[in-house]
This record gives C-alpha cells, structure tokens and sequence, in this order.
C-alpha cells in the first residue's frame, strides 16, 4: 500500500488551494516546489522510505504517459524562460525532460530508469540556483 509522505498535505486538492497564482519569482518558485514534489516526491514505498511521484505512476500507461510526463516537466521550462534564465540553462532543463522521456517511454522497464532519474528534481535545482542568485528574496529554509 502506497502512503501519502508528511511533507506534504493530504490530497491534490491541498495542493490547489495553496499554491500561488502571481507571476512574481516567490510564486513562481512555490508553484515549482509543489511541482516537483507531486511529479517526483507524492508518495513512499513503504518499508523502503524511497519516495516517488506522478511521474512514475504516469509510466504505467506505455509511452502516453512519458508524454503526459514530459508535458507537465515542460511547464517548469516555460516558467523557466518566464524568470528570464539563459538558454543555455533552459537547454540543461530540456535535455533532462528529453532523457526522462527518452527512458519513461520504454514499455515495462521505462519505470525503473525513471526511478532514479529525476529530471524534475534536477530541473528544480537549476532553477533554484537561478532564483537564489538574481532574485535572493525569494529563499526559503527547509528545516
């Protein structure tokens, strides 16, 4: 049985209601947080405490949902140009969704590569060194 982890608040609806709509890089920055969570972090394996998202489970329908997949990762590249990172960067993002697609479209053992990368996660990483650089307001604390 799949259990919902403590980080985040029981249900997609939770997620709804809390995100921000402004185009500001804080709302931004919390839009692509709560992305990367329900894409890559959603859920945990349980006895294994290894976390996995919708991404994954996407993966079970074979090849329409790597392209639903790649579809919602493209979204933190549009986001991405909207804070006006360079190309270069934004390529570093396109090349992971392009390889998560590449590997989730695979039948059957597409999951497995996916698994263990997460282009959400590493795109998330970009555009947090990006926001914590030119817009420093917009750091927060985990903790």
């Amino acid at each position: 049985m799949v259990k919902p982890t403590p980080m985040k608040p029981a249900g997609l609806g939770a997620y709804a209601k809390t995100l921000p709509i402004g185009s500001d890089p804080a709302s931004i920055r919390k839009r692509l947080v709560a992305l990367e969570r329900l894409l890559e972090r959603s859920f945990v394996i349980p006895g294994t405490n290894q976390p996995f998202g919708l991404d994954l489970i996407l993966n079970a329908v074979p090849v329409l949902g790597s392209f639903i997949g790649a579809g919602f990762s493209s979204y933190m590249i549009w986001e991405a140009r909207n804070l006006g990172m360079s190309k270069l960067a934004m390529s570093r993002m396109a090349g992971n969704v392009a390889i998560d697609w590449a590997l989730g479209a695979i039948p059957l053992i597409g999951a497995i590569p996916d698994f263990f990368f997460r282009s959400n996660t590493r795109n998330l990483r970009i555009i947090k060194k990006h926001l914590d650089k030119h817009h420093p307001a917009t750091v927060t604390l985990n903790g």
